[in-house]
């Protein structure tokens, strides 16, 4: 429309010089803060003091997950859900969107009994087929579980061995249960230190309250929402990455290993990075799991198949470490790497 204004007018081509050279200034402005947004979000999660899990127990329930995981998304935090199998049987759909929302799930029993009364085949009982049943949700099996009321003996973690999977009790209990408000919940949660985890539960409007201020209480302290982890049971970065928890990718033959390991993370992206080792020339592949998309990369040179989804990178020069930047899209899981010398 200016262009249009200035061919047809040349008196108002003079006139509206200044006036023009304004508007193009403030937009370039607008411009550059817009990219130095971008490149430099003002929000970056600070996780140098470590990670902790955050847990909600009993769902999912129809008229509180929902809002619970708006709450956490809103938030940019993440946290494993204990559900119980009669409820994840009940609501499938609620324990897809679980997933979807980047949370992790666990097992928490079938039908919350106290445990240590039953007989060993009922204990089997009641793991195998929550199991069954939210592995038949999300397509994939639990690793961890939490007994109800924390209660546990010999033969009930003979049992969790036999399916494979991890207990899991709690460092910090929130008392949300037990009538606690809502800024005691917060104060529960202030207590948190690396590595531990909080016990929550998945519906009471105290809790859910809490979420927002236990969020900016965590970025206070330089910590971060992690996943629990099934090899020690104590929280660490997402994915089991980051610091002293890499995911390494050997290649047959061992001519070349890929580590990943995170980054800095936001509410809609997470930097990782990945250490190449046993050779100088390397070719990494990056499969990132759908709707992500890579939106920067470092340190090395990309490639891309026809998807947009295979990134191939390879040395550029500035050694053998590169990073990525990853837009999640609501799907947190890390992409896999796999290395071959190049």
């Amino acid at each position: 429309m200016l262009d249009s204004a200035v061919s047809t007018d040349a008196g108002r081509t003079r006139r509206s010089g200044p006036r023009t050279a304004l508007i193009t200034g403030v937009i370039a402005i607008l411009t550059l803060g817009f990219a130095m947004t971008i490149s430099q979000p003002a929000t970056a999660a600070d996780c140098s003091a470590g990670y902790v899990g955050l847990t909600f127990d009993d769902g999912p329930n129809p008229g509180n997950t929902a809002n619970l995981l708006n709450a956490l998304r809103s938030n940019g935090l993440r946290a494993t859900m204990f559900n119980t199998g009669q409820n994840a049987q009940n609501n499938q759909a609620l324990v897809r969107a679980q997933v979807d929302a980047g949370m992790w799930v666990g097992n928490h029993s079938w039908s919350h009994p106290h445990m240590t009364q039953l007989s060993g085949s009922q204990m089997l009982s009641e793991l195998q087929r929550t199991q069954q049943v939210i592995q038949q949700a999300t397509g994939t099996a639990p690793r961890l579980f939490r007994p109800p009321y924390g209660e546990t003996n010999a033969t009930l973690r003979s049992v969790e061995q036999q399916l494979g999977l991890t207990e899991i009790l709690w460092d910090v209990d929130s008392q949300d249960w037990n009538g606690a408000s809502t800024a005691q919940i917060v104060q529960a949660a202030s207590r948190l230190q690396n590595g531990q985890i909080i016990l929550m539960h998945d519906q009471y409007a105290t809790t859910l309250a809490a979420i927002p201020q236990i969020a900016a209480n965590l970025r206070s302290r330089n910590l971060c929402a992690g996943m629990i982890s099934p090899a020690t049971g104590r929280a660490v970065a997402p994915d089991g990455g980051g610091p002293g928890n890499p995911t390494t990718t050997p290649t047959p033959g061992g001519a070349c290993t890929a580590t990943i390991s995170a980054g800095q993370q936001w509410s809609d992206r997470f930097n990782l990075s990945v250490s190449v080792s046993g050779t100088n020339s390397w070719v990494v592949t990056v499969t990132l799991r759908s709707p992500q998309r890579v939106i920067a990369t470092w340190n090395g040179t990309p490639s891309w198949d026809s998807s947009g989804t295979v990134m191939t990178m390879r040395p550029n020069g500035s050694g053998n470490t590169f990073g990525f930047t990853v837009m999640h899209n609501g799907n947190w899981t890390w992409p896999s790497v796999s290395c071959r010398a190049g």
